[in-house]
């Protein structure tokens, strides 16, 4: 009995903690590969733009559902970052079963920024609400060379207009730049941006990860530690699940314990024993709600690994779960995640 309450305790969550998660494995997957049709406005051509992979989604309560802007590849290339990914809207009134759009919502065009979008696509949205009222996403521009956040926003999540480089004008426009997490509040049911000490706050980074500011959720500064030098607010560790990579997931939550940041970590040669090599798990970190660069806990190690077949046999052949998406709605929180890079997938933690 005393083993039993002292294992308990030991496995016991920290209060701070958003968990536990339970898969739904009654309907996961629950969105996978298409055949919607979409004329592309830069091949000019009828492309099957989702008809290889769905993942990472980013989610979002709008109009009484939840609705996905999840990243979907087409067949134009082979092997994972060879593609050419475009974001598709699914909606959904219980947050399981989905209806998709028929053709994408974000996507590369002749625009202003198509040289930093093509021909590798837009991948990997987060999404918060702005105090007025506007969504904002942050996603991956992916011209096959440097990957760089880039900044959108809408009104309705159908329509978008799109910014550019979140680092514009700063000296790290073209540095290898992914993943953009926003700081936000839960106000009901929709994810609001946060200003902490006057100004917005982003993780961002997939190796260790770094953090930056902005004043209008648009124009972005990173933090440094001295000239072009990032400052790392969360490092990567020896013998953990997040040996090579440490990655933000869904907008970080502020609460009343802290910063709550679930992330994606990547386990190498060096990483968990358990874990294969190059095997994505999810994890999750605090950090001070005043000074949002200061950690002040960290899971010792992953609260999600592939176990099941969706998730260890795809596009990444090592496994991996990928949390992105965050959404509560109807007193719970839905956690959304790519499954091997080619499915969606869902847990939730009723509350």
């Amino acid at each position: 009995m005393l083993v039993t309450l002292l294992l308990a305790l030991r496995l016991a969550p920290p209060a701070w903690a958003l968990l536990p998660f339970t898969r739904a494995d009654a309907v996961n997957p629950i969105l996978t590969p298409g055949s919607g049709v979409f004329e592309c406005p830069i091949r000019r051509e009828l492309v099957h733009w989702e008809a290889d992979n769905v993942f990472n989604p980013a989610a979002v309560v709008y109009r009484g559902k939840i609705e996905l802007v999840y990243r979907a590849e087409d067949k134009s290339g082979e092997g994972i970052g060879n593609h050419c990914s475009r974001l598709g809207l699914a909606k959904s009134s219980d947050g399981l079963h989905f209806r998709r759009e028929p053709v994408p919502v974000f996507y590369p065009a002749l625009d202003s920024i198509r040289r930093l979008e093509w021909p590798g696509g837009c991948e990997d949205p987060r999404i918060v609400e702005a105090p007025d009222g506007r969504f904002v996403m942050t996603y991956t521009m992916w011209d096959r060379k440097t990957a760089r956040i880039g900044v959108a926003t809408s009104r309705d999540l159908h329509h978008w207009k799109k910014i550019g480089c979140v680092f514009e004008g700063t000296p790290y426009r073209d540095v290898w730049s992914k993943s953009g997490s926003i700081v936000c509040e839960r106000q009901g049911d929709q994810m609001v941006a946060r200003k902490v000490d006057g100004r917005y706050w982003m993780y961002w980074g997939d190796t260790d990860m770094f953090i930056a500011t902005s004043p209008d959720l648009i124009h972005w500064k990173p933090a440094e530690t001295g000239a072009a030098h990032r400052a790392v607010v969360l490092k990567r560790r020896l013998g953990k699940f997040d040996s090579s990579v440490c990655e933000p997931g869904p907008p970080a939550l502020w609460t009343k314990h802290g910063i709550v940041l679930i992330y994606n970590g990547r386990s190498d040669r060096n990483g968990d024993p358990d874990l294969a090599e190059g095997t994505y798990a999810a994890g999750e970190a605090l950090f001070d709600g005043k000074n949002p660069s200061k950690v002040i806990g960290r899971l010792d190690t992953y609260f999600m690994k592939p176990q099941r077949s969706y998730e260890v046999s795809g596009q990444y052949a090592a496994g991996c779960v990928f949390a992105e998406g965050l959404a509560h709605f109807k007193n719970r929180w839905f956690l959304y995640y790519g499954s091997s890079d080619s499915r969606i997938s869902v847990a939730t933690l009723k509350l």
